[in-house]
């Protein structure tokens, strides 16, 4: 049960089930032992925990992380791969759907849960963030995705790669890249290189309590929808001079220089001017 699949062994369970990898799908199978175990070992899961796997495509995660004592469930959208989890791990809970449309209460109960996940590479950033914003009983998350979307989950203010989705991430949790994979350790190998992303959820910043966050990631979007400009001229529709010197924000900044903090007194100063919110007493 621990033994994750080599190249040979997930060829094999493909040609024996009719199958091949889909393009559509975004699938990259994990055939290589070692980085299956690095991936175990980070997500520091065992026997006291639920482990939620996203994409678990031949079950060559689900394998080393059922052998941590965890309980795990394996949610798939391929039919043809639900078979085959059936087939070679019956005592897993295996979920036939896609992530995106997971009634999360029901898979959860109501209890904290752990993702951990090799992810699809088209889907990999909605997910993390609507798991982020709707289900907080996924307390931490372990994913394995595009350097590129990797290096923006996890960026701070002032790198390239930091921008709206960068905020979110922010907003709810902290996000290190722990490890890089190469394509070489995936069936069939892709043409980028992978990170390994740790997420741990956290509470809401301090003085975000009046502020809706679904109002401020709006305004978060609006400033990096034209992240060359100052925000003076990207936030013109929404935000006033005022309005940043209640913030303690100079308008010549622009949006990837401001971190969670900024952005919460920002969106605040702007909704107590419209009177969406009550200002102070």
């Amino acid at each position: 049960m621990s033994t994750a699949l080599g190249p040979r062994e997930a060829a094999e369970l493909l040609r024996r089930h009719g199958l091949r990898p889909r393009q559509s799908l975004g699938q990259n199978f994990v055939v290589d032992p070692n980085t299956v175990r690095r991936i175990v070992r980070l997500a520091d899961v065992g026997p006291d925990d639920h482990v939620v796997e996203i994409g678990a495509g031949l079950g060559s995660l689900t394998r080393p992380l059922v052998a941590t004592g965890a309980r795990v469930t394996a949610i798939e959208v391929d039919e043809g791969l639900v078979d085959v989890l059936h087939e070679t791990l019956p005592d897993v809970e295996v979920l036939a759907a896609d992530a995106r449309d997971v009634v999360w209460d029901r898979v959860l109960g109501g209890e904290p849960a752990t993702l951990v996940a090799n992810l699809p590479y088209n889907v990999a950033t909605p997910i993390v963030a609507d798991l982020l914003d709707h289900v907080p009983l996924i307390e931490r998350m372990l994913v394995m995705v595009q350097a590129e979307v990797g290096e923006r989950l996890a960026a701070g203010p002032g790198s390239k790669a930091y921008g709206a989705v960068s905020v979110k991430v922010r907003y709810w949790a902290t996000a290190a890249v722990v490890g890089k994979v190469p394509p070489t350790v995936f069936l069939p190998q892709p043409k980028v290189e992978s990170v390994l992303v740790a997420v741990r959820r956290h509470g809401p910043p301090e003085g975000s309590d009046a502020l809706p966050p679904d109002q401020l990631f709006a305004l978060v979007r609006a400033g990096f929808g034209q992240r060359r400009k100052t925000l003076r001229r990207s936030l013109e529709a929404v935000a006033v001079d005022a309005d940043f010197d209640a913030a303690g924000i100079d308008p010549r900044m622009r949006a990837e220089q401001l971190d969670v903090a900024d952005w919460v007194r920002l969106g605040t100063a702007i909704a107590q001017r419209a009177g969406k919110i009550g200002g102070s007493s």
